[in-house]
């Protein structure tokens, strides 16, 4: 047997002929990814059908082909389904096991299947059908979400809290409008989810490996096929880019950062010193050693599992940051961060939609907390500003005032008017309003407010956009 002969090469390699060694095992299992690409087998499907119709439909491909391909390819689906489709990281990834199967089953035409393509566009077609697949799916998941979060901030629109600045108490507010600052939050996130669907639904599939096919082919036929809005425009680009993905994995770390700063003021409200909420026990767990202990386990794992998706998108961007075009093998590591991103925002966003439902609110804990730290201090400043006192000099006389409650250990509303009247002669009986924690919330009544007819209206705007 001479080095060059043939036979000395698996006939599993597609490009075995180039070769005069086979690969060896250890490369082989270092460069396979079927381990992990496996997901995209109904979508590698689908994009081999529609390529095969389309073929057919130009003449490049006979219809006894094309029956064969269909078939086989529906045996595939089907055996793939079942859990009984054989898997081999001989032949490396889930482009080439399913051609291989297909092969098995229909002879040639399951060779001709691959006329006028490349992996290279055929893995860009896979990878944006299955994240068109996860985005649709993570916008119902964040609606879902959403309409929980509504349910509970319509029980709490009455409900009194501090709202912080610096983690400090600074001005009261209702807890279902605090709550809305997250439906805010995850209704950009949706806007960028469905942006990124957008620049994702482009057809790379004709591209070949980076200059178009010498076949007279469809791409506009395809791109109806597999319903997506138009075809990249530029061969070189189709195969090699992947910032679809990479804006992907941008939105998802956004969502998972608005996310984890919910987790945290769970964390935070859940601790005795604040004992603002309970979560459902079915959300925490206990101490191996501590009794006593209910630990909020889903929002610790929640703000943790935001660092991995941060991860993912530094990933992505340090993938691409220095290939040169076309296509490189080092896209083959695209997947896992994106398949990883994919995972963890639907998780978290399943469990999150349910956790909300378990909260119970303290309400007597919460108003009591605002009642701390002289939340209404600004409201009596603006008391005086509408008496004629320039903002900075009404500034300075609350402060005073704050000043002498705390030596005290009163709050401001517990002094007297004549105690107030040392520090702005303007103040009368009717600064009390002013001072009072309802007073203070209803005094907020315009659009973005806090006041009770406010936070409603935007309850009741946003349910509009959610289910129309």
């Amino acid at each position: 047997m001479t080095p060059d002969d043939p036979s000395r090469v698996s006939e599993d390699q597609t490009w075995s002929g180039r070769f005069s060694e086979p690969v060896a095992d250890l490369v082989k299992h270092y460069s396979a990814s079927i381990g992990f690409d496996q997901r995209l087998a109904e979508f590698d499907i689908q994009g081999s059908l529609a390529h095969a119709k389309m073929l057919h439909a130009c003449n490049v491909l006979s219809a006894k082909d094309l029956a064969d391909i269909e078939r086989g390819l529906g045996q595939i689906s089907e055996e793939i389904t079942r859990g009984i489709f054989e898997w081999s990281v001989d032949h490396e990834d889930v482009h080439l096991n399913i051609e291989h199967r297909l092969t098995e089953l229909v002879g040639d035409a399951g060779k001709r299947l691959h006329t006028a393509r490349s992996r290279n566009d055929q893995v860009a077609t896979d990878i944006r059908l299955y994240l068109r697949h996860s985005i649709d799916n993570i916008l119902q998941l964040l609606r879902s979400f959403q309409a929980n979060l509504l349910d509970l901030a319509e029980q709490h629109v009455d409900t009194l809290m501090p709202g912080f600045t610096h983690l400090q108490v600074a001005q009261p507010v209702s807890f279902a409008h605090h709550l809305m600052a997250y439906y805010e939050m995850t209704l950009r996130d949706a806007q960028r989810f469905s942006e990124c669907r957008a620049r994702v639904n482009l057809l790379p599939l004709g591209a070949a490996a980076l200059a178009g096919t010498t076949f007279p082919i469809d791409r506009a036929k395809v791109a109806r096929e597999l319903g997506f809005d138009d075809v990249c425009q530029n061969s070189l680009d189709a195969v090699s880019d992947r910032d679809f993905a990479i804006e992907f994995c941008a939105d998802a770390a956004l969502l998972m950062m608005h996310l984890s700063r919910l987790s945290e003021e769970l964390i935070l409200w859940m601790n005795p010193r604040f004992g603002f909420v309970r979560l459902a026990d079915r959300f925490c767990t206990g101490s191996s050693i501590m009794p006593q202990k209910k630990n909020p386990d889903v929002p610790e794992l929640v703000r943790g599992k935001t660092g991995r998706v941060n991860g993912d998108l530094i990933s992505l961007l340090t993938l691409m940051k220095a290939q040169p075009l076309a296509y490189n093998k080092d896209n083959q590591e695209d997947k896992e961060p994106l398949f990883d991103s994919i995972d963890t925002v639907v998780t978290s966003l399943r469990i999150y939609a349910d956790l909300l439902m378990g909260i119970e609110v303290d309400r007597d804990a919460m108003r009591s907390a605002a009642s701390e730290g002289f939340a209404t201090a600004t409201d009596l400043a603006d008391y005086l500003v509408r008496k004629g006192l320039p903002f900075r000099e009404a500034h300075e006389a609350v402060a005073r005032a704050v000043r002498s409650a705390a030596e005290k250990g009163v709050d401001l509303a517990d002094l007297s008017v004549e105690d107030l009247r040392q520090f702005s002669s303007l103040i009368d009986e009717d600064a009390r309003t002013q001072l009072s924690l309802d007073g203070a919330l209803a005094a907020r009544n315009h659009v973005g407010g806090t006041a009770a007819q406010q936070v409603k209206r935007a309850i009741e705007a946003a349910r509009k956009s959610i289910f129309g």
